[in-house]
């Protein structure tokens, strides 16, 4: 089991409203580079996505939710059918969207018991949350040409130093796709 947080990342870290629905000033930088930019398997997920769970925090899977299941292309009947656990202490239905269920208990220890592998798509709180807990084992971001100055960081000043390593960097598009893992 691997934990995998895949992030569309500014290229000084910002990671908050990549599609501008937040209202936030430098929101919608995602998107400036056109929809080709962002659709589709840009993570190069694959098998994981298949044979994996996509852990969101209340935030993302209420947006994802409004999003997804109205899709039919093949990336989306993909997203739709992966089961989904979701982070909350105050939503108390998931029935919105296929396949997701609320979270029991320490988020932790829900992802240590996890057999699958876990993927974590936006969800900041639950990326710093297993960040202090050295849970996460891989990193994808798709980063943008973008410089923000101000916003939610991927990596947040004070926080925990993690060594990685780059398994691979790629041209996609304006973007660059880099995947690091924990070192070993």
């Amino acid at each position: 089991m691997s934990v995998v947080v895949i992030e569309f990342i500014t290229l000084d870290g910002i990671v908050s409203d990549p599609d501008g629905r937040a209202g936030t000033p430098g929101g919608g930088w995602a998107f400036r580079h056109g929809p080709e930019t962002v659709a589709g398997d840009k993570f190069r997920l694959g098998a994981t996505l298949d044979e994996g769970v996509l852990l969101l925090g209340r935030t993302t899977w209420e947006l994802f939710s409004r999003l997804w299941p109205g899709r039919d292309d093949p990336f989306s009947a993909r997203m739709n059918a992966v089961p989904k656990l979701v982070a909350s202490r105050t939503l108390t239905d998931a029935s919105a969207w296929a396949n997701s269920r609320i979270l029991d208990g320490d988020l932790a220890d829900a992802v240590k018991r996890e057999r699958r592998d876990v993927i974590i798509s936006g969800s900041l709180s639950v990326v710093h949350a297993l960040m202090a807990e050295d849970l996460i084992d891989e990193y994808r971001l798709l980063t943008f040409p973008t410089i923000l100055g101000t916003g939610a960081r991927l990596f947040p000043a004070g926080g925990p130093p993690a060594h990685l390593e780059c398994l691979s960097a790629e041209r996609v598009g304006a973007t660059v796709l880099a995947s690091y893992r924990r070192d070993a």
